[in-house]
């Protein structure tokens, strides 16, 4: 399932209190989608990792109370105890922890309660680990634990990551190069022993180091950090074509209706950069100024321009070109 589709389905999961497991390789945003559910509907989130955790600790320490002259469990502070309050309690990399402590989730799991704890009735269960053949840290996890929960596989979708990635302002030589070439999205070989490799987590470090200003004589050491140096070396040199980009401002004023290139990673660099600059400045007559500079494109850029617009929530269709831009292309789009 794609990122989009594993998102919908746990947001009706909470609502009914359905334990899910979100199953993929290392990096490719199971935790941030769950995190985000949470942003976007207002939950509180707790990220428990049980691979950090003894078995006895969710269950709690017993402990001897007088009055009723018995022992009873203090249950953990890390867990929900207000009961008007709503959450997802997320059990991370839950594969990765022994499987005595795996065992002591069972019961929270299924019943929504451990020892004398039990989980407020507005909070639900999610979980989420890499797959045993990812060659990860992992144990297996016992049928009796695994039925428990409705499982989800996740993998990578560029389409999806790219309308991720322009909500949330990643720079556009890294949306430029991707979709120059979307392989270099998600690039694991579980069979090699690599500290670095391209991922949708390691592309925003590599956004998050453009922005951070560090000097060009340390940006390739810090990009290999976090992609490679393989395609640390291929991205910086896509990078490179920057210096070739037309003035986008003046495209979006309408200043410059058109250009002579035939560059593909210009375009797609120019594409990226587009979009990103009308996201910022929505408005109409800079909408139309853009379709219009569109139909002077390739046609398969012009059309990728106009999707991209479009699945960022620009209201390309109620601008005075969009019919000329239709006519134009539709033969494109039956």
């Amino acid at each position: 399932m794609k990122a989009s589709q594993i998102y919908e389905a746990l947001i009706h999961f909470t609502q009914e209190k359905l334990p899910a497991f979100v199953w993929g390789p290392p990096g490719i945003g199971k935790s941030s989608i769950v995190k985000q559910i949470a942003n976007d509907h207002g939950y509180e989130f707790i990220d428990l990792r049980l691979s950090l955790l003894d078995p006895t600790d969710l269950k709690g320490i017993p402990f001897f109370d007088k009055e009723k002259s018995e022992a009873v469990w203090a249950s953990p502070n890390f867990l929900p105890k207000d009961p008007d309050s709503r959450g997802i309690l997320f059990l991370d990399e839950i594969n990765t922890a022994a499987p005595s402590v795996q065992a002591s989730a069972y019961q929270l799991v299924l019943d929504r309660k451990v020892g004398d704890y039990e989980l407020p009735e507005g909070w639900s269960i999610i979980a989420a680990g890499n797959r045993e053949n990812d060659r990860g840290v992992t144990f297996r996890m016992p049928p009796p634990l695994a039925n428990r929960f409705v499982h989800l596989e996740m993998v990578v979708d560029f389409e999806d990551w790219k309308a991720w990635a322009y909500a949330n302002e990643i720079d556009e030589t890294v949306i430029g190069y991707l979709s120059f070439d979307e392989s270099k999205l998600f690039d694991f070989d579980p069979t090699k022993n690599e500290r670095s490799f391209p991922t949708p987590r390691s592309w925003e470090y590599v956004h998050k180091i453009l922005r951070s200003g560090v000097s060009e004589q340390l940006l390739h050491e810090a990009v290999s950090g976090a992609i490679g140096k393989e395609n640390s070396v291929d991205f910086l040199a896509f990078r490179k074509v920057m210096h070739q980009l037309p003035d986008i401002d003046a495209i979006v004023r309408g200043e410059l209706k058109e250009i002579d290139e035939e560059e593909t990673k210009v375009l797609f660099m120019l594409c990226a950069g587009l979009v990103k600059r009308l996201r910022q400045n929505p408005q109409k007559e800079a909408i139309d100024n853009v379709l219009a500079f569109s139909l002077t494109l390739p046609p398969e850029f012009a059309i990728m321009l106009v999707k991209d617009m479009q699945k960022s929530g620009i209201p390309v269709e109620n601008v005075p070109q969009w019919d000329a831009w239709v006519r134009k292309f539709s033969y494109l789009l039956a």
